[in-house]
């Protein structure tokens, strides 16, 4: 049986790329254009690209807000992509300051631009920070200096560090890469668009058990 994934339709983002991704990993995909569609849903996708405070906007007025944070606590399998993956945070500091899902506990702010250009676009390689492990999370199959795709002005600042899952350098700075918290994951790059390795990680998270 293929595993089922529901992909979050919220007005924001190319959908297009990741349903064609999971479809090309083998699975289910539905889509959900507001909370009750996501009510019965085994695994959840929250992609994105844009303005942090115009997301969570389309989740308010979608109804999924809360259906994600009864999903979280319910232990159901979550990846947000992109601006996804910084919507499961508490806060962000773009154009003002906003409150996200505090699913993980954290803010999202500009990452510094000493010695770098910001936006961060383009390929980076993903390490495994210090006392963190991918056994047994969508990095399970990854191989550290696995090149990952960027495109992205702020970073994810979990509160708890153990909570940084993948990390890459840029310039001077440590970016975190993926958090993860139980079954939620959020990638700061676009799987879809890192190739192969990218794939690889949409795939084993959407074999994780439900």
């Amino acid at each position: 049986m293929k595993p089922r994934v529901t992909v979050c339709d919220y007005g924001l983002g190319n959908l297009h790329s990741v349903l064609k991704a999971l479809n090309h990993v083998g699975c289910e995909v539905d889509v959900a254009q507001d909370g009750r569609d996501l009510a019965f849903s085994e695994r959840i996708v929250v992609p994105g690209v844009g303005a942090f405070a115009d997301g969570m906007a389309g989740l308010e007025r979608r109804g999924m807000v809360e259906a994600l944070r009864k999903l979280a606590k319910a232990g159901r399998p979550i990846a947000g992509i992109c601006l996804g993956a910084q919507l499961l945070l508490s806060e962000s500091e773009e154009f003002g300051k906003h409150r996200g899902l505090d699913i993980i506990r954290g803010r999202v702010v500009l990452i510094p631009s000493e010695g770098v250009k910001v936006p961060h676009v383009g390929w980076d390689r993903l390490h495994v920070p210090a006392g963190a492990a991918w056994a047994g999370t969508p990095l399970q199959a990854t191989e550290p200096g696995t090149w990952a795709y960027f495109v992205h002005s702020f970073m994810l600042v979990p509160e708890n560090k153990a909570h940084v899952l993948a990390a890459c350098r840029y310039g001077a700075h440590e970016i975190t890469a993926v958090v993860a918290s139980g079954r939620i994951t959020g990638f700061q790059y676009h799987p879809e668009k890192s190739g192969q390795a990218g794939l690889e990680m949409l795939k084993q998270f959407a074999q994780t058990e439900v």
